[in-house]
């Protein structure tokens, strides 16, 4: 069986020509829904992919209606394969269940993996060069080290709370104990 998705990111968008194009090229049934890719919880995305039995194939319009990035995708279509069900997109003219798609679809995810790898080369040699210039990473200190010192000497007054001296710094109590630390 012929399995179709079709997503728009908007409720004012609809998903006719999608629809359409995967009636036309052989959807025996069309999973619809309107909502962003970057959206983790699409329940009409999780239908579709329950309904997909071995031997069947998944279709959608195009590739970037059924992943959020190039390695969700490739996640998807991963698990696809493994439970024995192809993958078509329209647009692209992959198909997985002929051996010229499934080389573009391991292409596609050695691509991914290669992309993953230079964001996170990238990102370490951001780090390095920040370090090499005396920056830290992280979130800034909520309390300067003279504040911490004033902090320190209010709380030498037996009268004074820990509550009254993190107020007086607009920090919360666990704030301020952690800086005390």
């Amino acid at each position: 069986m012929i399995i179709g998705y079709a997503r728009v990111s908007t409720t004012e968008q609809n998903t006719s020509l999608q629809a359409d194009a995967l009636t036309s090229s052989g959807a025996e049934r069309i999973y619809q829904e309107a909502l962003s890719g970057a959206s983790r919880e699409r329940p009409e995305l999780t239908k579709c992919l329950d309904a997909l039995r071995q031997g069947d194939t998944l279709m959608v319009w195009r590739l970037d209606r059924l992943g959020r990035s190039l390695k969700d995708l490739v996640s998807i279509i991963s698990e696809l394969e493994e439970r024995g069900i192809g993958f078509r997109s329209i647009t692209e003219a992959i198909d997985t269940t002929t051996a010229g798609g499934k080389l573009v679809f391991h292409i596609f995810g050695s691509l991914a993996e290669f992309e993953r790898s230079l964001i996170q080369e990238r990102t370490k040699a951001g780090l390095n060069a920040a370090r090499a210039r005396g920056r830290k990473g992280g979130r800034p200190k909520a309390l300067s080290e003279d504040q911490v010192k004033k902090a320190r000497a209010m709380l030498t007054d037996p009268a004074m709370t820990k509550t009254e001296v993190a107020k007086h710094f607009s920090v919360t109590r666990a704030t301020l104990n952690s800086a005390l630390s």
